[in-house]
């Protein structure tokens, strides 16, 4: 918003390109992240340890919470070079509530409680799946079928609360390995960053594809490409062995961003096949856990969750090993299942 006021003044016609605009928001991210980051990195709380992860006790006393630092840098990118899009903004600031709730939990002296944290991310999803049914003139548009769209506003909301709580979940499950988290979230935001742009923002690419043009799809790729930015300055320092940890704050707001893009672009069966791996190796403990639970089903008995502590303790596997092997899993599954889906559509 800053930025086109700013260029307006300027009147040169390269900087209203939305190349620029990415550009620029992301070197922005990127340098403001790798200064802040290591700057008040002394100032976040110290992690207290994950006691029921395999090698978690090694997470002790490391700063937490960077997630605070790198997504209220990312919320000034977006007021900076984001033209004002209501949809854009109000998931931005929700976004900065996930991430604010978060960091609430990494400071407070004891964990908070599993329900506690369940029913703001409820709250929040719900929130953010109001705002893309009010504002975000969105149509869900179903992979391998061209002509089947849902419209309906009950199963939209319903369909895109789940997705947004799922996504918030599985991602924080799966930050336990250094680098883990914040180079599959970098993998699925990209993706999503150069879908928006390339595809689903580009009226001729949309329609030859036969997928529905998003008109505000740029303005939302430079928001994701930012988001990238942000997580490689964040991994520059949570590279093994980390000097920082993301926490909370950072799980929660990452987690929320990939959900509410993904349903930006129309397909909230995007995030199985995005975030495949994140979903795989945190979310399937979720549903193990709920399942033992609340209705005494007992499944993966002898596979430990999240996926990455058993390949650390059947497999011995280290973070580097399960950072490399998982993210190769995943650019193999994004770039063989995005190429099938929007072909044979």
């Amino acid at each position: 918003m800053l930025y086109d006021w700013l260029s307006g003044i300027l009147n040169y016609p390269i900087f209203q390109y939305f190349s620029v605009k990415i550009m620029l928001s992301f070197y922005f991210s990127f340098i403001v992240n790798l200064f802040f980051l290591k700057k008040l990195s002394s100032r976040l709380p110290r992690d207290r340890g994950k006691l029921l992860s395999v090698d978690g006790a090694l997470s002790k006393g490391k700063p937490t919470g960077a997630g605070v630092i790198f997504l209220t840098v990312h919320l000034f990118s977006v007021l900076i070079f984001n033209s004002f899009d209501w949809d854009l903004y109000l998931s931005t600031m929700l976004i900065s509530a996930a991430m604010i709730f978060g960091f609430f939990d990494d400071r407070s002296a004891s964990e908070w409680g599993e329900y506690r944290k369940a029913a703001f991310d409820l709250l929040v999803s719900m929130a953010g799946a109001a705002v893309l049914i009010l504002w975000g003139d969105v149509t869900i548009w179903v992979p391998f079928f061209k002509n089947v769209l849902i419209e309906h506003t009950i199963i939209q909301f319903i369909i895109y609360t789940l997705v947004l709580w799922v996504s918030i979940n599985t991602t924080n499950c799966s930050d336990g390995v250094d680098g883990l988290s914040g180079i599959l979230v970098l993998l699925s935001i990209g993706s999503l960053a150069i879908l928006l742009y390339f595809i689903l923002g580009n009226i001729k690419i949309s329609e030859y594809l036969l997928v529905p043009f998003i008109a505000d799809g740029a303005n939302w790729s430079i928001a994701a490409f930012s988001i990238v930015a942000s997580l490689f300055a964040y991994l520059w320092y949570n590279a093994y062995p980390s000097a920082i940890l993301m926490g909370d704050a950072g799980s929660r707001g990452l987690g929320f961003a990939i959900g509410i893009i993904i349903l930006k672009t129309g397909n909230p069966f995007l995030y199985f096949l995005i975030s495949t791996v994140l979903f795989i190796n945190g979310g399937t403990g979720l549903i193990k856990i709920a399942l033992k639970r609340f209705l005494n089903i007992h499944i993966f008995k002898n596979i430990r969750f999240p996926l990455h502590d058993h390949m650390k303790e059947n497999y011995n596997w280290s973070p580097t090993q399960i950072m490399i092997k998982f993210l190769i899993l995943q650019l193999v599954i994004t770039f063989g299942v995005l190429i099938l889906i929007f072909k044979v559509r």
